[in-house]
């Protein structure tokens, strides 16, 4: 929320101050319900107190998806797109969502397209909105157009929270499985040493194992921590370097099992976004460029690179396809039924209706086989540990019958 120094008059005099809105004009309709006529005001800069802190987007996926479905309803019901965009300005459950559509909302009424007043909200709207919001106000569809999106980010918003939990899952119980074996190393093991070397005598391999470890980890904590740092710090480093992401994400591909569904998963986000772009008449090379930079996935972007190239030389979309691991014969095939039918959009939905469903599969496949695979390594950490203690115990217990 901005804040707005003002100078004004009411009915004492003269009056100025500072007032919190999302916009200039929600500031002056603020002052104006208060009886107060507003000479000057201008906007205050932000500071590190007042900045609204945001990590990531901006915006939930959920609640674009909401805007556009109501977006297009409004639209369909007859009602202008200034007056939609108010209107969801205030109903949003978006803070930042709603300041946007605030600022667009000035700017339509100012002359400018909604296109055009959205690019500026790159954070929120990302190309591939703008663009079929473009299309569809130059075709007069932008209900028809708006839909078509909220369907799209709603679709690509399922098959993604799929690969997230199947991918969470396993890591969330490794993690689990780390502190559990951090804590009975640091606090449960030191308790039996001292009761060990008081009784002497050689103790078994993994007792000994165990033992080092826990004194590794009393010692040398900060080390693992450290470790832990840095290969964060790898990973963003990585994602940023274009040609260290491509070998990360060609790594990512060939990983087993989870190989496949971030294959199937990029895929169809592919497939689902050129055939929304398609549908609402975005031209194809411009559409494939966008599509390039939207599937966040190197080795695919590298393909569809290749087959913009392809098309610009007079040669088949698919061509670049056929010939690369990282595409399966289906895609190839129904993309090329499609260019020689002229049906593109359709077969390219087609597609991602089936490798979304793929991904469906797969990912509850996945977590039942994870499940006890993870219950079962969890205990045999724990169990090591145990039995690493309780070895030598029946050890002293058997010397201790002797003696008597």
């Amino acid at each position: 929320m901005a804040r707005f120094k003002y100078m004004g008059r009411d009915r004492s005099g003269k009056k100025s101050g500072v007032i919190s809105a999302d916009s200039k004009r929600e500031a002056m309709i603020k002052l104006k319900e208060q009886g107060i006529r507003v000479i000057e005001m201008q906007e205050m800069p932000e500071t590190l107190l007042t900045k609204d802190i945001s990590i990531g987007k901006p915006v939930k996926l959920k609640h674009l998806v909401i805007f556009m479905r109501q977006f297009s309803t409004l639209i369909h019901a007859g009602v202008t797109i200034v007056d939609a965009t108010r209107i969801l300005s205030a109903q949003t459950e978006s803070k930042h969502l709603g300041k946007a559509l605030g600022e667009i909302e000035q700017e339509l009424r100012e002359g400018k397209s909604f296109s055009e007043a959205c690019a500026k909200h790159n954070r929120i709207f990302e190309p591939l909105f703008v663009n079929m919001v473009r299309a569809g106000e130059v075709s007069g569809s932008m209900d028809e157009t708006l839909d078509r999106l909220g369907e799209h980010y709603e679709k690509q918003n399922n098959t993604k929270q799929k690969v997230v939990s199947a991918l969470a899952y396993p890591i969330v119980v490794a993690f689990i499985s780390i502190a559990v074996v951090i804590f009975l190393l640091v606090a449960v093991v030191p308790t039996f040493v001292n009761m060990f070397s008081q009784f002497g005598g050689k103790l078994p391999a993994i007792t000994q194992f165990v033992i080092d470890s826990s004194h590794f980890m009393q010692q040398y904590w900060y080390l693992v921590v450290l470790f832990l740092i840095l290969i964060v710090v790898f990973f963003m480093l990585v994602k940023q370097n274009k040609k260290s992401k491509y070998y990360l994400d060609y790594f990512l591909l060939r990983l087993p099992i989870f190989g496949s569904i971030i294959q199937k998963s990029t895929i169809a986000r592919m497939t689902r976004t050129l055939s929304s772009m398609f549908s609402s008449s975005v031209p194809i090379l411009q559409a494939l460029t966008m599509v390039e930079t939207i599937v966040e996935n190197e080795v695919v972007a590298k393909v569809i690179r290749k087959s913009r190239d392809s098309l610009e030389r007079g040669r088949s979309l698919t061509e670049p396809m056929r010939n690369h691991w990282a595409f399966p014969p289906l895609v190839s095939q129904m993309i090329s039924i499609g260019e020689e039918t002229g049906s593109l959009d359709g077969m390219l939905s087609k597609v991602a209706d089936f490798y979304e469903k793929e991904v469906e599969t797969a990912t509850d496949a996945l977590k039942s086989l994870i499940e006890p695979l993870m219950i079962v390594v969890l205990s045999a950490l724990v169990g090591t540990i145990v039995t690493a203690v309780i070895v030598p115990m029946f050890d002293i217990y058997n010397n201790v019958q002797t003696y008597k």
